[in-house]
């Protein structure tokens, strides 16, 4: 009979302390954005459990550069709004 697949939320805190003698290397400025960035799953949490992928990683992995896409392309908007009303700065009034 084949392994459970653990549930994620315990997959993904098994991951993170494999991750630990990494951690522990970086300096603590690093070590504080190296938490927040794992931290970033846990909002996916559900996405990352219905993956049913074996390799935990990967949806640990692709939720942290998903958030980072949607933060990028608000401040895409963001900056394009700012150099929009730069351009043109009369009919904003």
């Amino acid at each position: 009979m084949g392994r459970t697949i653990p549930s994620f939320t315990m997959a993904l805190v098994e991951e993170e302390s494999q991750w630990k003698p990494f951690r522990g290397r970086l300096d603590k400025q690093d070590r504080t954005a190296f938490d927040d960035m794992f931290a970033i799953p846990r909002l996916y949490i559900s996405s990352c459990m219905y993956s049913a992928n074996p390799i935990v990683l990967h949806p640990i992995i692709l939720s942290i550069l998903f958030h980072h896409y949607k933060q990028l392309d608000e401040l895409v908007t963001r900056i394009e709004a700012i150099i929009g009303e730069m351009i043109d700065p009369i009919s904003t009034r």
